[in-house]
C-alpha cells in the first residue's frame, strides 16, 4: 500500500514546506491550494495550504496526520503559488511570511488565534448547537482562543466551526473592527401567494377598509410593485408613512409575507453610464497604448497632471472587460481609491470590488471569493498594493497608478516587496498587458521605456486644454528679513489666498508634516522631551494637548515646565498641519478650514468624509500631508500652497531631489484642473535650488537628466541594484558586534560594493538599535548568485549563538 503525504506552507516566517502524511480517502479529495487544520510544534494548530501532493515520505522526520481539512474547493490558483514563490525568491523572504500576507486573516486560524463577539451581529442567522455554544460563551467572556473553544466543546476539531460562525458575522478576530456594516439579511415583502388574481385583490382592498394605515399599506404596495423591483420592507414604511407593526400584521393576516436577500456587504448603487468620449490626445494615446501592447507586455503612459489618463484607462478597461477577462486597477493610497471609486462605479456599476486594509475582515473575505469565483461584481478590482495577492484566474490587464508612489513599496513585515514590480511579474504570469501611468515616472521606470524595456506614451495636453499652473517660488530668507512673514505665511502667499477666496474658490496647503510642531524646547536650558522608546524628539499635537512620538506611538500629557531645569519657558520649533491649521482660523476667520492628515483619517470612511466635504465645497481651504499629492481631483481649486519645500530636499537619501520634484508637481497638479489656469506658490530658503526651477518649470526631461548623471556616477539604481540588510536588537553592542562580523564577511565576498555599517537618522525605534548594510549589485553581476551568497552568510551569521537573538532583515530593492 502507497503512502500518500503532503507539502505544506505554513503561515510562520519559514523557508521550507513540511511534509504531513495523508489517507488514501483525503488523497482522492486534496487539491492544490486548499487548506489543512494541522499541528505544528508540541501544542500549536496552524492553518496550512497544500503545495504538493506526493508519495515521498520525509527523512529527517516522521511526518504527523493532518487534523482535518477545512475546504471543499482550493482557495488559491495555480498562479498565485507560483507568483508567491517568485516574490519569496525575489525578496529573499519565506514563502510562509507570502502567504500570511496573502490570505485575509480570517482564512488563517491558529491556535493562539483570539476571537470576539460581533456586537453587530443580529438573531436573524441561525447558529448550529455547537455555534451557539460558542456564541453564548462570548456572552460571559470577552474573548476566547481557539484552544479554549476546543475545551469548551470537548473535541478537537473546531476549526471548521469557527469559521462557520466567521461567515456568519457573530464573531470576528483579533483585528481592528472600523464600522460593522448593518444590512447583510436585508427584509423585503411580497404578497402572499392567495392574492393572484384580480378578484382576490378587490375582495382584499373591501376587506380593509376598516384598517385604513392596512389599506394604505396595500395601496402603496401596489404603487411601488410598478417598477418590478424587489421592495425592502423599509423603503414601504417610509413610502406608506405606517409603522413596522402595521406589516407585521399584514403578515400574519396572510395578505403579506416577508423574505431576506443576502446582500453583500459592499453593494455599489448607480447604473453603468456611457464612457465619456476621448480628445484627439486622449485618443492619439490610447491607440498608441494599444500599438505598444502588440509588441510590449508593459507600458509607460508618462500623461502631465490632470490630462484625463483615467478616462484613458476606463477606455482600456472597458475593451479588457468586453474580452470576458479581469482588470486589476492599483492605487498607491487608500485617500485616491475613495475618489477613483467614485469615477469608475459611474462607468462600471457593480463590476467593481475593492480591497484594502481599512475594510473589515468579512468585506476581504467576500472580495477574495468573488475573485476567486470570477464573479460579475469582482471584474475589476481597485486596491492597494496588497490586492496584487488576490486568486485572479483570468487577468487581462493590470493598471498601476501613479506608479512613482513610494506607497507600493511595503517596508514592514515581510515580505518586503514593491507592488509595481509584483504586478509586472504577476501580469506576466497571467500573459496580461500591464499600463504604468504617472505625471512624474520613477528613473527606474522611464528608464526602462528610454531603453525601450517598456512601450512609452506621452501625454502631455491637460484635459479641455487647460493651461498648467503657474508657478511662483516665495524665498522665505528674503521675507523675512524684510519682516513681511505673518506666521508661516509670507505676505505674498496670503494675498493669492485671499484672492482665491474672493473669487469663490478654494484652496489646498501641502505640509508634510502632522501635529502641531515636531520639537518641543526649553528655551532656559535647551532640553527637547524625547521618546523613551525611539530616539526622536516627541511632537506636539495641541488638539488633544499631548506630546506623540510618530514612531511608536507613546504618547503623554504635554507638561508645563521643563522636566530638566523646572522652569516653564516651554517653547514649540518647526510646524506642522495642525499648526498651520490653528494660524489660518485666526488669519481668515469667516471662511472654513479643514485637515487632512493620517489624525483625522483614521476610520473606515475618514477620507470619504473630508473629500467630500471638500468637493460639496464645504470647506474653502484644505491642509494636508502627501495624501494631498496623490491623483486627487478637485475642480474648483485655484491655488495650491507649498508651505516649506526644503524639508523635502535636505533629506538624507539618494532620491530626495527625485521625490521631491515628484512631490511638488504631484501637488501643484491638483490647482486649475477644470476651467483657468491655477496659481502654485513654494516657499523656501533656497529658491535658486535647481530641483525647485525645474519644478516652477515642471521640467521632468531635465531633472531626469541630471538624477541620472548623479546615479551613475555615485552607482545607484537604474544602473546598480541595491540590497539593504537591517539588524535590529536592544543591546546596543550585541548590535554592533554582529554588524561588523557581517560587514568583513561581506566584505570578502563583494569587495567596495559594501556600504556601512552606518546607523539610521532615526538609530533606535520602539527600544531595539538599528544598524544598516547596503550591498550594490553592479549590471554585469548576476543577481541570482548574489542572493544565494547573501543567504550563506546569513545562515553562518544565525548559526552563531551570540547572534541568534538579533533580527536580521533583508529589503531587495530596498529604496
Amino acid at each position: 500500500m502507497t503512502n500518500h503525504f503532503i507539502d505544506l506552507i505554513l503561515p510562520i516566517p519559514l523557508q521550507k514546506t513540511f511534509t504531513y502524511s495523508v489517507t488514501e480517502d483525503e488523497v482522492n479529495f486534496l487539491q492544490k491550494g486548499m487548506r489543512v487544520a494541522v499541528s505544528f510544534g508540541k501544542t500549536k494548530m496552524y492553518t496550512g495550504l497544500v503545495f504538493k501532493i506526493h508519495t515521498t515520505a520525509p527523512t529527517l522526520y516522521e511526518a504527523k496526520e493532518i487534523n482535518q481539512i477545512l475546504d471543499e474547493t482550493p482557495i488559491v490558483s495555480e498562479q498565485q503559488l507560483q507568483h508567491w514563490q517568485w516574490i519569496a525568491n525575489y525578496y529573499m523572504c519565506a514563502l510562509g511570511d507570502v502567504y500570511r500576507a496573502s490570505l485575509p486573516s480570517a482564512f488563517l486560524l491558529e491556535s493562539e488565534t483570539i476571537i470576539y463577539k460581533n456586537e453587530a451581529f443580529t438573531d436573524d442567522v441561525s447558529l448550529e448547537d455547537n455555534e451557539f455554544l460558542i456564541f453564548e460563551a462570548l456572552q460571559h467572556q470577552s474573548q476566547l482562543t481557539i484552544h479554549q473553544v476546543a475545551a469548551i466543546l470537548g473535541k478537537k476539531k473546531v476549526m471548521p466551526i469557527v469559521n462557520e460562525l466567521i461567515k456568519k458575522s457573530a464573531i470576528y478576530i483579533k483585528e481592528e473592527i472600523y464600522e460593522t456594516y448593518k444590512p447583510k439579511l436585508v427584509k423585503y415583502v411580497r404578497l402572499h401567494a392567495n392574492y393572484n388574481s384580480d378578484a382576490s385583490l378587490n375582495a382584499l382592498l373591501e376587506e380593509l377598509t376598516r384598517a385604513k394605515k392596512q389599506r394604505e399599506a396595500v395601496l402603496t404596495f401596489f404603487q411601488l410593485s410598478t417598477t418590478k423591483k424587489p421592495i425592502k420592507a423599509i423603503d414601504l414604511e417610509t413610502a406608506a408613512n405606517v409603522s413596522s407593526s402595521i406589516l407585521k400584521s399584514l403578515v400574519t393576516k396572510n395578505i403579506f409575507e416577508f423574505y431576506h436577500i443576502q446582500k453583500d456587504r459592499i453593494n455599489f448603487k448607480g447604473d453603468t453610464n456611457d464612457l465619456k468620449t476621448l480628445n484627439e490626445f486622449q485618443s492619439k494615446a490610447l491607440s498608441e497604448i494599444k500599438e505598444t501592447f502588440t509588441t510590449k507586455d508593459v507600458t509607460l503612459l508618462h500623461g502631465i497632471t490632470s490630462s484625463g489618463k483615467t478616462e484613458v484607462y476606463t477606455k482600456l478597461i472597458q475593451e479588457v472587460l468586453d474580452t470576458g477577462k479581469q482588470v486589476l486597477f492599483l492605487l498607491p493610497e487608500i485617500a485616491l481609491t475613495t475618489q477613483i471609486i467614485a469615477r469608475l462605479e459611474f462607468y462600471f456599476g457593480n463590476q467593481i470590488s475593492v480591497f484594502h486594509s481599512k475594510y473589515s475582515m468579512n468585506e476581504r473575505v467576500e472580495v477574495w471569493n468573488n475573485v476567486l469565483e470570477n464573479k460579475t461584481k469582482a471584474q475589476i478590482i481597485l486596491g492597494a498594493r496588497s490586492s496584487v495577492f488576490l486568486p485572479f484566474s483570468n487577468l487581462g490587464l493590470i493598471v498601476v497608478d501613479e506608479e512613482h508612489e513610494t506607497s507600493y513599496k511595503q517596508f514592514e513585515p515581510s515580505p518586503r516587496y514593491n507592488a509595481r514590480d509584483a504586478a509586472i511579474v504577476l501580469a506576466k504570469i497571467h500573459q496580461a498587458k500591464i499600463l504604468l501611468g504617472s505625471a512624474t515616472p520613477s528613473l527606474e521606470t522611464y528608464f526602462n521605456a528610454q531603453q525601450n524595456k517598456y512601450g512609452f506614451v506621452e501625454l502631455n495636453r491637460r484635459f479641455g486644454n487647460v493651461q498648467l499652473p503657474k508657478i511662483e517660488l516665495i524665498d522665505v530668507k528674503e521675507k523675512h528679513k524684510k519682516r513681511e512673514m505673518n506666521g508661516h505665511f509670507s505676505d505674498r502667499m496670503l494675498k493669492l489666498i485671499q484672492q482665491a477666496l474672493d473669487e469663490k474658490e478654494q484652496v489646498i496647503l501641502f505640509q508634510n508634516r502632522r501635529g502641531y510642531s515636531p520639537v518641543v524646547e526649553c528655551k532656559t536650558c535647551g532640553v527637547s522631551p524625547e521618546c523613551p522608546n525611539c530616539d526622536v524628539t516627541l511632537t506636539f499635537h495641541k488638539y488633544k494637548h499631548e506630546l506623540r512620538c510618530h514612531y511608536c506611538n507613546y504618547q503623554r500629557a504635554m507638561p508645563n515646565s521643563c522636566a530638566a531645569c523646572g522652569s516653564n519657558t516651554l517653547d514649540t520649533k518647526g510646524f506642522g498641519t495642525e499648526q498651520i491649521e490653528l494660524e489660518l482660523k485666526e488669519l481668515f476667520p469667516d471662511f472654513k478650514i479643514g485637515r487632512m492628515d493620517l489624525d483625522t483619517t483614521r476610520g473606515k470612511f475618514g477620507y470619504q468624509k473630508i473629500i467630500g466635504a471638500f468637493e460639496a465645497r464645504e470647506i474653502d481651504i484644505l491642509v494636508g500631508t502627501q495624501m494631498l499629492s496623490k491623483g486627487l481631483d478637485f475642480e474648483n481649486v485655484s491655488l495650491v500652497g507649498v508651505l516649506n519645500a526644503d524639508t523635502m530636499l535636505n533629506f538624507p537619501d539618494f532620491r530626495a531631489h527625485e521625490r521631491a520634484y515628484q512631490m511638488m508637481v504631484q501637488v501643484s497638479g491638483r490647482a486649475g484642473r477644470s476651467k483657468k489656469q491655477g496659481n502654485v506658490a513654494i516657499q523656501t530658503y533656497n529658491p535658486y535650488h535647481k530641483i525647485l526651477q525645474q519644478v516652477s518649470t515642471t521640467n521632468y526631461i531635465e531633472m531626469y537628466k541630471e538624477q541620472l548623471q548623479d546615479r551613475w556616477q555615485y552607482k545607484y539604481p537604474p544602473y546598480y541594484r541595491l540590497i539593504k540588510i537591517t539588524l535590529k536588537h536592544r543591546d546596543y553592542n550585541k548590535v554592533d558586534t554582529g554588524v561588523n562580523w557581517l560587514f568583513k564577511a561581506l566584505y570578502n565576498v563583494f569587495g567596495e560594493h559594501v556600504l556601512g555599517p552606518t546607523a539610521p537618522a532615526v538609530s533606535r525605534i520602539r527600544n531595539q538599535y538599528i544598524k544598516n548594510i547596503v550591498i550594490k549589485i553592479s549590471p554585469k553581476q548576476s543577481l541570482a548568485n548574489t542572493k544565494n551568497s547573501v543567504s550563506k552568510i546569513k545562515n553562518t551569521f544565525e548559526a552563531v549563538k551570540d547572534f541568534r537573538p538579533i533580527r536580521f532583515i533583508i529589503d531587495v530593492d530596498a529604496y
